[in-house]
């Protein structure tokens, strides 16, 4: 597996497709619904995967597949948010991130559409 985070608008969909060659049709793009299409080989946003989940009063649940990428906005930097909810949302995400880094093969910051290979 292979973990892409970094900054909104960084590059991180494109380092992502032009890596691995993918096409719009391998990607899924997680949304407020909380369910995501494992069968897709790259999944996105996951940050608002686990605020879908939050709201829902679930866990984040992760059947990923063995070669799966993954991308996530990173929300931990800057201001702490006032708004309770906001703040858990970004605590909530730093765990699920801290947990499959150590799962992953590669762990990739993208920053300014460079890659920091980081495992």
């Amino acid at each position: 597996m292979h973990l892409v985070f970094g900054g909104a608008w960084q590059g991180k969909l494109t380092y992502v497709k032009e890596t691995y060659g993918l096409g719009d049709n391998e990607i899924y793009t997680c949304g407020e619904d909380g369910e995501i299409d494992f069968s897709k080989r790259c999944i996105r946003h996951l940050e608002e995967y686990v605020l879908a989940c939050m709201r829902q009063g679930k866990e984040p649940e992760l059947a990923l597949r063995p070669d799966a990428i993954l991308i996530c906005r990173d929300i931990s930097c800057g201001i702490v948010p006032m708004d309770p909810e906001i703040r858990a949302w970004r605590e909530a995400t730093g765990r699920v991130v801290n947990g499959l880094a150590s799962r992953c093969e590669r762990v990739t910051r993208i920053f300014c559409g460079l890659a920091q290979e980081l495992k």
